[in-house]
């Protein structure tokens, strides 16, 4: 190949490595912010479940106005539908960590071949390798 078809292929593999590590910080964000969901669901039921079945007990709901909370409200709720309700977020939660954890899988799939794809490349053509790092060192 063509020193120009190497540097084209080069930014297009390097182009998929940038956008393959965004995606996998994403997925990873997102896994976060699912297991605290779970977690706070799980302590929340153990919380419940202590409870005699008579409590009152109440829910937290944000007001917002746009894009701003404005304030909370709360509800009192029966005990058994606010276990219902975190039992239900604690599945949904795990469902979405299933998914994403998919999700992760394919996406370091993806990365692996892609830095295979570059590894072959570089092998392939020395001197653009040398060019690269030329670049890279300034």
């Amino acid at each position: 190949m063509s020193d120009e078809a190497n540097r084209s292929a080069f930014m297009e593999i390097k182009g998929r490595m940038i956008e393959n590590t965004g995606k996998l910080k994403q997925v990873h964000n997102q896994m976060r912010n699912k297991e605290g969901e779970k977690k706070r669901a799980f302590l929340t039921l153990e919380e419940l479940r202590q409870l005699p079945d008579d409590t009152n007990t109440y829910k937290s709901i944000g007001i917002n106005l746009d894009l701003f909370c404005i304030g909370r409200m709360f509800l009192l709720e029966p005990k058994s539908v606010l276990m219902n309700e975190q039992e239900q977020k604690l599945k949904d939660s795990e469902t979405a960590i299933a998914s994403l954890k998919a999700s992760k899988e394919y996406l370091e799939k993806q990365k692996a071949e892609t830095e295979n794809n570059l590894t072959e490349l570089l092998q392939q053509d020395p001197g653009l390798a040398q060019q690269i790092m030329s670049m890279t060192v300034m």
